[in-house]
């Protein structure tokens, strides 16, 4: 009986905090958990489907990775407005364990609907995505089918019972995107080919069938991609859709490789015909490819070494030039910027500073201090121009505003300032706080389905 009460209790508050957080109008204070909740009236069925495979030996089997990692989720999969609901199980003693089960709302509650079967370890990921723009959500579902090998399906339920689009591809990342400019949109899978090259395969609609198309070579290992890469959709400089691959080779260079459809065929329009290898390799700053300058194209890092003053024998700083690409991969420089990524900001730096500055950081207890020095004359020391310091602990309110600081930035427990400092004023090149607090950014990060 005990055994009961937990299961329903773990059903319960798994429903009510998922319809909470997904905004179905309702509320529970930290003391409701210690009694069962009561759960609205149109999800009693529900509760009592989940209850019943809870008790026929099945356990919850949420999804490991991406952003839908909940046991039970609300998404409308078929555009009627109403929220179907998906629980994620696993039952050891079938044949295919993995089971997610697809409920619809009736006149009487939930009633379960579609269940769809895998096999592996886990459920890895689950996304959905409106891939032929039918108004009906497909599920592209990632399975962990041993330590080293996922296996990517898609999903349809147009009619009613699930339809397998693509059937259990091996991947390490994927990612969805309007490639050919069709309003439909494609699936870009990678995966390692038979020699452990790494391949993009390219699957789109023809003829209302969702068929692998073509392939394209790309430079990293899915070793390369598995950890630190990043998938990210993103536009050309001429408007053109594409994908920027990006792997990073044991925390220390990072290749990029933009992927396109031309001709509707898909193409790596950095890969060398010579070399084999994107012509985009660069030292790892923790950067990837994103519209730096909110231009709507995307850019892509580069990182540059920068002196940095009175700090003889560390590693230098590094400028970061962004430069956006053509589809026939000529490119071209759009900004630099100065990423303190440790202290979770960046500066966009004008660009007659591009050369002529040296950087210099001082990390204290409980502040940070990054200095922007201009190089002096001949024999003459640097100026420093413009100090930018993050502030934490008890004291930072007061400390903020101590000596010249203006607050850019506030956060619950973090204060960035910035100081002009005495040669501000004399350089040329000097700047305005108005034009600090401009070009000053905070780093955000984003998650993807080529994450999954």
């Amino acid at each position: 009986m005990r055994q009961r009460i937990q299961r329903m209790l773990t059903a319960a508050v798994g429903l009510l905090l998922l319809l909470s957080a997904s905004g179905c109008g309702f509320s529970f204070s930290p003391t409701d958990l210690y009694s069962l909740p009561q759960l609205p009236e149109e999800y009693t069925e529900l509760n009592s489907s989940l209850n019943q495979l809870l008790e026929s030996g099945a356990e919850y089997a949420a999804p490991v990775s991406g952003s839908n990692i909940q046991p039970v989720q609300l998404e409308d999969l078929d555009g009627d407005g109403e929220e179907e609901a998906l629980a994620f199980f696993r039952n050891s003693a079938d044949e295919k364990p993995l089971k997610i089960y697809i409920f619809t709302a009736g006149k009487q509650g939930y009633e379960q609907a579609a269940v769809i079967e895998g096999t592996g370890t886990s459920i890895y990921s689950i996304a959905y995505e409106d891939l032929d723009q039918d108004g009906r959500k497909e599920l592209l579902v990632g399975w962990r089918v041993n330590t080293d090998l996922l296996a990517l399906s898609v999903y349809t339920l147009r009619s009613g019972e699930p339809e397998e689009l693509v059937q259990g591809t091996s991947y390490v990342k994927y990612a969805v995107n309007d490639l050919n400019q069709d309003g439909l949109w494609e699936l870009v899978v990678l995966r390692a080919d038979e020699e452990g090259n790494g391949i993009a395969d390219y699957y789109c609609w023809q003829e209302e069938e969702f068929q692998l198309r073509t392939s394209a070579r790309i430079t990293s290992t899915m070793a390369e991609l598995s950890q630190q890469g990043r998938v990210k959709s993103g536009v050309l400089q001429d408007g053109t859709p594409a994908l920027f691959v990006t792997g990073v080779e044991e925390s220390a260079w990072m290749v990029t490789d933009i992927l396109t459809v031309k001709n509707g065929e898909l193409v790596n329009i950095l890969l060398s015909d010579v070399t084999g290898v994107s012509s985009e390799i660069a030292p790892f700053s923790s950067l990837y490819p994103e519209d730096i300058n909110g231009d709507g194209i995307t850019e892509v890092p580069h990182p540059e070494p920068i002196p940095a003053w009175g700090n003889v024998g560390e590693d230098p700083c590094r400028r970061i030039d962004w430069y956006t690409y053509t589809s026939d991969g000529t490119k071209a420089a759009v900004v630099s910027t100065y990423h303190s990524v440790e202290d979770g900001w960046y500066l966009r730096l004008p660009d007659v500073w591009k050369d002529q500055i040296l950087i210099t950081r001082t990390a204290g207890t409980e502040e940070v201090t990054v200095t922007f020095s201009y190089r002096g004359d001949s024999g003459e020391p640097p100026q420093d121009v413009l100090r930018i310091t993050k502030l934490t602990g008890s004291g930072r309110e007061a400390r903020a505003t101590r000596g010249g600081r203006v607050i850019l930035r506030r956060l619950p427990e973090i204060i960035y300032t910035a100081e002009l400092l005495d040669a501000n004023g004399s350089w040329e090149y000097g700047l305005t706080e108005d034009e600090v607090r401009e070009a000053f950014s905070l780093i955000t990060t984003e998650w993807s389905a080529g994450d999954s």
